[in-house]
């Protein structure tokens, strides 16, 4: 009777061994595509950080000079890859949106050094748009400022497709920059503080003088891919 049961019970433990095998096999077989995964995930994020920071980079080895504010006193955010014209007195005459001529003469020397950045090849799937953003005061109805702010920018971004510098470029960079360019009125609903901060987030006092500005602000498209990217390893 033993040797019956003996040979009924090792056949069964040898089929558990087998399934337990099987299951051990599948387990790291799905741990190993996990972390593939999380490794294309995470060389994806590192690639378009780098690129980031390397357009940081030249913007800041580009400008650092100008920048100050015995110059064009204007700001480079790390943060957004934004730069702000901050000094109201040479941007546009009070209630007015066209440029003065001092912002032109500036706009004349930053804006081809600027798009040549932009257009270089290695940027072509990282960048996604450039915004030209205006933005006003408090003073005065929001729809009012809303309207002062688009014309605003209108007339910056009118003024940049006048530059001989543009009408030098091949058909394709144009074509490029009309893609990439966009002129946004905000009025005064990114008001800053005295330090240059959002006052939606700081919940300081508003700054007037800091929140009459213009912005040239990078928006990659790093968000996006990554979104994408992440839901096509997903499926």
């Amino acid at each position: 009777m033993s040797s019956k049961k003996d040979s009924y019970w090792i056949p069964l433990a040898d089929l558990m061994t087998v399934l337990m095998v099987i299951f051990l096999f599948m387990s790291v077989s799905y741990m190993i595509v996990i972390k593939k995964k999380q490794s294309e995930k995470d060389k994806i994020i590192k690639d378009f950080e780098n690129s980031k920071i390397e357009l940081l980079s030249e913007l800041r080895q580009e400008f650092n000079e100008d920048f100050k504010q015995t110059k064009w006193n204007a700001v480079l955010d790390s943060n957004d890859l934004s730069i702000k014209f901050v000094d109201e007195r040479i941007l546009f005459d009070y209630n007015k949106s066209e440029i003065k001529e001092e912002f032109k003469v500036i706009l004349s020397d930053f804006l081809p050094r600027y798009l040549k950045i932009i257009l270089q090849k290695k940027y072509t799937d990282k960048i996604g748009e450039v915004r030209i953003e205006g933005h006003t005061s408090t003073e005065g109805g929001y729809i009012y400022n809303l309207k002062l702010s688009q014309d605003r920018t209108r007339n910056v971004l009118e003024f940049l497709l006048g530059l001989d510098y543009y009408k030098s470029l091949d058909i394709l960079e144009k074509k490029r920059l009309e893609y990439l360019l966009t002129a946004n009125g905000l009025s005064y609903g990114r008001s800053l503080d005295k330090n240059g901060q959002l006052t939606y987030r700081s919940n300081d006092s508003v700054d007037n003088v800091k929140c009459r500005r213009v912005e040239f602000r990078i928006v990659t498209t790093s968000d996006e891919l990554i979104k994408k990217t992440i839901l096509k390893m997903e499926k």
